[in-house]
């Protein structure tokens, strides 16, 4: 492929070949300084649903860092985890990385008994990720107004029988009940659905961070 307009510019008007040059330059530098957004963990959460997963909450082993467990299987926690990692975020890495320097800050001790940390399951165990989010993003009021929960919020449940549970605010919003959808994982495997009021709300976070 021959660039003859390339050429043209650098042969017949240099100073027009250096403006493009640093116009080009820019944006590239804008492109690397370029920051994720609410909408494209929206975005990432909504894909997980076309994803067929079956729950399994058993204990692996995986690689560390952005490890995973095999990508027909996963629970709550799983879709938070992969809806950030396409956003080239890893929890899995970030949780372990604060977990090793402020180990008491974390509940592992306490519910599990745990002395050490664990990269295998730390980031996907509910309470864990809710520390990180206080820890690390915005820990939100609690409330009972639809209005208050912004696509790519965080939002955590207590479900029957004492357990944590945590799905992602999208920005589709149920016309009869006015209340945002919800992508999360409660059994059935990834869905997105009208439930951010059907249990007793424990956590509203919102975290994103740079892509660099």
């Amino acid at each position: 492929m021959k660039l003859s307009w390339l050429q043209d510019i650098t042969q017949e008007n240099p100073m027009k070949y250096k403006l493009c040059f640093l116009v080009i330059a820019s944006l590239l530098a804008g492109c690397a300084n370029a920051e994720n957004t609410a909408d494209d963990l929206v975005d990432a959460a909504i894909e997980r649903t076309q994803h067929e997963v079956r729950y399994d909450p058993a204990y692996m082993k995986i690689n560390y860092p952005n490890g995973d467990v095999p990508a027909g299987t996963g629970v709550c926690t799983d879709v938070v985890i992969r809806s950030y990692r396409a956003l080239g975020i890893d929890l899995q890495q970030l949780v372990h990385e604060d977990m090793k320097a402020h180990f008491n800050e974390y509940p592992s001790k306490r519910i599990w008994g745990m002395k050490n940390t664990d990269t295998n399951i730390d980031h996907r165990r509910v309470p864990n990720l809710q520390t990180f989010f206080t820890r690390h993003g915005e820990s939100l009021p609690i409330s009972e107004e639809s209005a208050d929960f912004k696509p790519g919020d965080i939002v955590t449940w207590v479900l029957a029988g004492h357990l944590p549970h945590i799905g992602i605010v999208t920005d589709q919003i149920n016309s009869q009940t006015q209340h945002p959808l919800i992508v999360h994982n409660i059994g059935a495997g990834p869905v997105l659905e009208d439930m951010l009021f059907n249990y007793p709300i424990t956590g509203h976070y919102r975290y994103l961070q740079p892509t660099h």
